[in-house]
């Protein structure tokens, strides 16, 4: 980022979320147990799944595990941003600041075209019961997993070449509580139509996209389970409508700022608040501690841990 002489600008000030000591020290507070939770859920269900040979070989527990480990990760690369709120004065090296824009937008959009592709997952289980399993076999489900990983990838390096390029000479005061492109683009010396623009194609029409195959698919959901009577129609509905709330939680605040770079509103802190720190708290609850079988697998893993100590107590 400070690729040339000219650019001066060694380090970024964040301006954060509040300015008062005492609204930060209640913030601090507030993502500290927040993140605790996300990383206890999520490592809760990354074992649960590795330890349940039944799960782990279910397309739909496949996903999620990997969804999990997604969030875990990104609870961790927002961990930093803890130590803001305790800080008069925020900064963060420009080396620093291009990792957490790769490493953010790395696995946010892994997040996104996992999501997508649990979708499709769904579809073929509702729509398609009777080819699920041949479809969806193991071959598949990993070499969709694995194209997500490299869609994160080749998205979040094309973010850091549009960024990297840029000349900053000042000022370097960030308006937000963490480096995310579109704050860090407008800072540059130089005029930077040409590079929101790519940056529009590059994070707002993949939001938008994804996010209208995922509606396009749960719609299809849900008109073939008002054509055909279905069992657990009920459940399946209340399932499609959790789902949808944390995709729009996910998308909706990516599609809001990504599409429209030229211009920044206060609401976008409230945003990147969103899919940062709340959607990785809610796929959990939504996605996996509310399904019956996970919480079965559950209460097996802690009986045979249980187990597993009074035997080595008897020893």
């Amino acid at each position: 980022m400070n690729k040339e002489n000219d650019s001066s600008v060694t380090e970024f000030v964040l301006m954060g979320l509040s300015s008062p000591w005492e609204i930060q020290l209640f913030l601090f507070l507030i993502f500290l147990l927040v993140y605790v939770a996300i990383v206890l859920a999520n490592l809760l269900i990354v074992v649960t799944v590795q330890a349940s040979a039944h799960l782990l070989q279910s397309p739909m527990y496949y996903f999620l595990n990997h969804l999990s480990f997604i969030d875990l990760c990104l609870s961790c690369v927002a961990m930093p941003i803890l130590g803001n709120f305790l800080q008069q004065v925020k900064t963060i090296s420009s080396s620093g600041c291009l990792a957490q824009i790769y490493f953010l937008h790395f696995l946010g959009a892994s997040e996104m075209f996992l999501l997508t592709v649990m979708a499709y997952d769904r579809y073929m289980a509702i729509c398609n019961p009777l080819h699920y399993l041949t479809v969806m076999n193991c071959q598949l489900c990993l070499q969709l997993v694995f194209a997500c990983w490299c869609g994160g990838f080749l998205h979040s390096i094309t973010q850091v070449i549009l960024v990297i390029q840029l000349l900053f000479c000042g000022p370097n005061h960030l308006d937000n509580f963490y480096c995310d492109a579109p704050q860090v683009i407008k800072l540059a010396c130089r005029d930077t139509y040409v590079v929101e623009v790519l940056m529009v194609s590059n994070s707002g029409l993949l939001s938008l996209i994804c996010f209208l195959v995922l509606l396009f698919s749960y719609a299809v959901i849900l008109i073939t389970l008002r054509t055909f009577l279905h069992q657990d129609q009920g459940k399946v509905l209340s399932t499609c409508a959790s789902h949808l709330t944390v995709v729009s939680l996910i998308f909706g605040p990516c599609v809001f700022i990504y599409l429209r770079p030229f211009c920044s509103f206060f609401v976008d802190k409230v945003f990147s608040v969103f899919y940062t720190v709340i959607t990785p708290m809610l796929n959990p609850l939504i996605y996996t501690l509310r399904n019956a079988d996970m919480k079965t697998a559950m209460k097996k893993l802690r009986r045979k841990h249980m187990a597993s100590c009074c035997l080595l107590k008897d020893e």
